[in-house]
């Protein structure tokens, strides 16, 4: 495919999946199925809501290696086609990201979500050979994840707009996940977002989308497709006051229990809390990040019926 088609399938509130583990830690495939054949039911997957397999907020890279591809081969199988599946790598170097990069295109992909290759210290030019190397060896889109806070010097190592205007040949680069350093111009996205599709990761989707932006990354939309479906339909349409207003309610009915659990314990541990308490179990989450304890599911079970969500 080519990025003009790539674009059309890699947008809008992109879902991160959870990945379901036993009580061993072990992958629950079977879990895992469920929850896509869930998904799809209440109409995820779509053109602009793309299932999103091992992302960070899926625990992707506590995966082992030889776990990413039988945790793919499920989501895909599970999906029967009736979705269009994203896959995330851990960051590698540009030879060992190809190599998963035909790994997750050969089982049926559409796109991969790629950090910067933030072990490297990479510098511009090694971020565009990074890319541009990847997008010649596929044929499917490529979701870059600006992860600047892994940097060792943020503001040199993340990817600038104009590194961004040097991608514009590398057919296979569709999208960003956009995000800046303190101190850097988010604007700046202006200068690419005709070429690529902008995913807002940073809460501000209403400055993303009038700046040409695509879509934008939440959590909640894994844990109730129907309200996060429902807010993009808003942001799309720039009904941006009623959307914002929406978000707000539901953030101040969250924020407590949001903060008080992740003082607790690191990592993503909420969504797979807040799937708990909705009745849809995923497993732990693998250590050091501790599982929600019971009192926290129910405390997440009381903000979900707040919400009108169960």
């Amino acid at each position: 495919m080519n990025r003009s088609e790539l674009k059309k399938v890699i947008r809008g509130t992109i879902v991160t999946m959870p990945t379901a583990f036993d009580d061993n830690y072990k992958l629950d495939l079977d879990t895992m199925a469920e929850i896509v054949k869930w998904y799809i039911s209440e109409g995820l997957g779509t053109e602009t809501s793309p299932l999103k397999v091992a992302a960070a907020m899926g625990e992707g890279p506590d995966l082992a290696d030889n776990e990413l591809a039988p945790l793919l081969k499920c989501v895909i199988d599970a999906a029967d086609g009736k979705a269009n599946v994203i896959c995330a790598v851990k960051p590698k170097n540009t030879m060992h990201t190809i190599e998963d990069a035909k790994m997750a295109q050969d089982m049926g992909a559409i796109g991969l979500q790629i950090d910067l290759p933030f072990f490297h210290h990479a510098k511009q030019d090694d971020n565009v050979r990074h890319f541009t190397d990847i997008s010649d060896a596929i044929e499917i889109g490529i979701m870059i994840y600006n992860t600047h806070w892994f940097c060792h010097s943020p503001v040199e190592e993340y990817l600038h707009a104009d590194s961004m205007l040097r991608l514009a040949d590398a057919e296979h680069v569709t999208a960003i996940k956009w995000g800046v350093p303190d101190g850097e111009d988010y604007d700046d996205m202006t200068k690419f977002s005709d070429i690529f599709n902008v995913i807002d990761n940073t809460g501000q989707t209403e400055r993303c989308m009038r700046n040409g932006g695509a879509g934008y990354i939440s959590s909640l939309i894994a844990v109730n497709p129907a309200y996060e479906l429902a807010q993009w339909k808003l942001y799309e349409a720039g009904k941006y006051d009623e959307a914002n207003a929406k978000k707000a309610e539901v953030s101040s009915v969250l924020a407590e229990w949001q903060a008080a659990t992740g003082r607790k314990s690191g990592g993503y541990r909420q969504m797979k809390g807040m799937l708990e308490a909705m009745g849809r179990p995923m497993g732990p989450t693998r250590p050091p990040t501790l599982p929600l304890d019971a009192a926290e599911v129910a405390q997440a079970g009381e903000a979900a019926r707040k919400l009108g969500w169960m």
